[in-house]
């Protein structure tokens, strides 16, 4: 952290430290671009781990900052329904986006924002997919395909972590998932930057261009759903959506919410996550170097990145009911936000959560991938290329050098990186 970076965290912190509680909006975006959002979330967990935020961009809300706390909410789908959608909602961004698009997209996001019983059978529809069985059959094409892209890339000169690495194998890898057309993968990164950003913010330039983005991937998909419905089953998840009793009836906003579901949710985690292990391990020099002398610490490093970085901040639920938590009532049609972004900080749960530990005793012990019914579905495959991509970086480059800070993503909801400036030194 460069100087003027240490005296902007410091001014956030004082500030943060003096504003009266019921002014604290844990969601401000702001400090997540400038990454002074932890004194926010310490506040809250020690003085008030149930908070109300009665007014801001995302209209009243309540935030759970606990790991225990969180862990209830997020197991308790009955009293916390996820129809309603699973992020804050930013209200002027709702009115616009709805007024380019021309229908109002209640939750949105395919059967996460489904509550039991629906739910259930529309996850287990593309669960095989992501099954152990079919993750061991594709590690090797994984594998080969991170190696391409380690041994393409320059040494001794500067270049974006994020767009040639990150980008590139999570394209890949969901490419293949969907047996999308592979040279047009990184249509796949596009669409979900233009589904996660608002005008001004990655590559959405207007609220207009952001439609014609979504219609332009709408349609791609439903070519696809077009030629696999009419097809003989497959492994890919179109084909799987197509041909699962569950699944083949769904409305077209259900299958178009899928859609969007299965590309944020196999983009944004993987990819955020191998630019912050570069990162963290950067400015952790003593645990890069005992990833260094001992390869089997892979495994564990990942899942404290995952902890580390948690790469998506929040998810919401809408209370179904009165619920009496904290000494606080979460009113029935509250919005809550279960920050994992915080629970996985919580001093009462995790071992000195500040610090980055790559052979931590327990080193799966993250919120993460959230716990219950909407667990993710797709943590292994994203576990499985991290780890990959690491053992294949291991094997090439003693070491990867951060050589400026990082652009951040302007989000409250997606946490992660922009861009990641770094070198590959020549070999001594």
């Amino acid at each position: 952290m460069n100087i003027s970076a240490k005296i902007q965290a410091a001014d956030a912190a004082a500030e943060i430290a003096a504003m009266p509680l019921e002014q604290l909006n844990p969601a401000k975006v702001s400090r997540f671009y400038d990454d002074t959002i932890w004194p926010v979330f310490e506040r809250l967990r020690r003085e008030d781990p149930i908070h109300f935020t009665p007014d801001s961009e995302y209209g009243p809300y309540w935030s759970i900052t606990k790991w225990n706390d969180i862990m209830a909410v997020d197991t308790d789908h009955e009293a916390f329904s996820s129809a309603e959608g699973i992020t804050l909602i930013n209200q002027v961004a709702m009115a616009e986006q709805e007024k380019v698009m021309g229908v109002r997209r209640r939750g949105g996001a395919g059967f996460i924002t489904m509550d039991e019983p629906e739910h259930g059978p529309a996850r287990k529809a593309v669960s095989p997919t992501v099954a152990p069985s079919n993750l061991h059959n594709m590690a090797p094409l994984v594998r080969e395909r991170a190696g391409q892209i380690l041994d393409s890339l320059p040494i001794g000169k500067e270049f974006d972590w994020v767009d040639l690495v990150s980008k590139e194998l999570t394209a890949m890898t969901l490419a293949t998932l969907f047996d999308f057309p592979f040279e047009d993968r990184r249509k796949l990164t596009y669409w979900s930057d233009m589904v996660t950003n608002q005008p001004g913010h990655g590559p959405v330039k207007s609220w207009e261009h952001k439609g014609q983005a979504m219609m332009e991937c709408f349609g791609a998909f439903q070519e696809l759903w077009d030629q696999r419905v009419n097809a003989e089953p497959a492994g890919d998840l179109i084909s799987m959506l197509a041909h699962n009793p569950a699944t083949r009836d769904m409305e077209l906003a259900t299958y178009q919410g899928n859609v969007i579901l299965l590309i944020v949710g196999g983009n944004d985690t993987t990819r955020n996550t191998i630019s912050s292990s570069v990162y963290s391990l950067n400015k952790n020099p003593d645990q890069y170097a005992k990833l260094r002398a001992n390869h089997d610490l892979v495994l564990p490093m990942v899942s404290e990145t995952i902890r580390w970085q948690t790469p998506l901040a929040h998810m919401a639920r809408v209370a179904t009911r009165d619920v009496e938590m904290g000494g606080k009532t979460i009113k029935k049609g509250d919005r809550v936000a279960m920050w994992y972004i915080s629970g996985n900080r919580d001093e009462e749960v995790v071992d000195r959560p500040n610090e980055f530990i790559i052979d931590r005793e327990r080193p799966r012990q993250h919120m993460s991938f959230g716990f219950g019914v909407h667990r993710c579905v797709g943590n292994r495959v994203a576990e499985m290329q991290l780890t990959i991509i690491w053992e294949e970086i291991l094997k090439r480059f003693p070491e990867i050098k951060v050589v400026g800070e990082p652009t951040l993503n302007w989000s409250a909801f997606v946490h992660g990186f922009e861009t990641l400036p770094v070198i590959i030194p020549y070999k001594n």
